[in-house]
């Protein structure tokens, strides 16, 4: 006796719902058929599985160019070879904003001693001879000489002698101060004559010569010297003064060439005297500066 025979056959791609019902014989179901039907089932379920994760796949793949072409703002700029690319240098660094950059900035330049001295017009400090020669006394290395006297006078020509007056007055020599210092018999005085303009004070130093000398200034334990005696002499200027020394003996003996102490001490007042000059120069621009 075989059974379901004269029943419809099951299909296995249908639900169970729809299938046909054994009839009330109690058949036995047909387990082989039912299990090719659930491996055919698996299969199909294998096979969905494996298409769904392709597209998947291939989808994320997708957002992702889109993203990286967005990304860079122009859907054709990755069409150049790398060889077209910027270069490193021609790339901006992380850091090149990240600092403030200043424009150099440079003091001004300061101001010139020499403008100040050179015309009356800047030279306003006050001066004197005991401004210009202060003190009791005058160290220059390591000589040390005694001041003696210091006078003033607005009539230069009346302080010099030989060609030296024609000389401060055809200049303009507006005044003109001396002092005089002593040193182991040694006599100096020394002479700072004003000029209104550099240019003055330096055609008085071109045009004065070898009979161009001051006055020597006597007085407070200073003898008379250099009046009839040979005697050394100096002419120089800075800025608009002219400034000159004249060293002798004070026991009336004349100067030669051999006389070293005497050229000594010309040359100390006459190095002082520029110095003085300087400082009024230096001064006055400081001062001015600091305005």
């Amino acid at each position: 006796m075989s059974y379901g025979q004269g029943e419809p056959q099951w299909d296995p791609w249908k639900p169970s719902s729809q299938q046909h019902q054994w009839g009330s014989q109690g058949a036995t179901p047909d387990w082989a058929a039912l299990a090719e039907a659930s491996e055919a089932r698996n299969r199909r379920r294998r096979l969905l599985l494996i298409l769904g994760g392709a597209l998947a796949t291939v989808a994320v793949g997708t957002a992702v160019a889109m993203a990286v072409v967005s990304a860079n703002g122009d859907t054709g700029a990755s069409g150049k070879p790398t060889r077209e690319l910027p270069g490193t240098a021609g790339i901006p660094s992380q850091s090149a904003d990240a600092d403030p950059s200043f424009a150099p900035t440079s003091a001004p330049p300061p101001l010139d001693p020499m403008d100040f001295i050179s015309s009356a017009a800047k030279d306003t400090a006050p001066i004197s001879a005991n401004t210009l020669f202060p003190g009791t006394q005058l160290t220059m290395g390591t000589n040390v000489y005694k001041k003696g006297p210091t006078a003033s006078t607005a009539k230069c020509a009346s302080a010099v002698r030989g060609t030296l007056p024609a000389v401060l007055t055809k200049n303009g020599c507006t005044r003109l101060m001396r002092a005089s210092y002593t040193k182991d018999g040694v006599a100096v005085t020394v002479g700072v004559a004003l000029f209104d303009t550099a240019a003055q004070a330096t055609k008085a130093k071109q045009q004065a010569d070898g009979r161009s000398i001051l006055t020597s200034l006597t007085g407070q334990g200073v003898p008379t010297f250099c009046r009839t005696t040979v005697c050394r002499s100096t002419t120089n200027s800075y800025g608009r003064y002219a400034y000159f020394t004249l060293a002798g003996f004070t026991g009336g003996k004349d100067v030669t060439a051999k006389d070293a102490k005497v050229f000594a001490a010309g040359d100390d007042l006459a190095e002082f005297a520029f110095r003085q000059i300087r400082r009024r120069g230096e001064a006055q621009a400081s001062a001015a500066a600091n305005r």
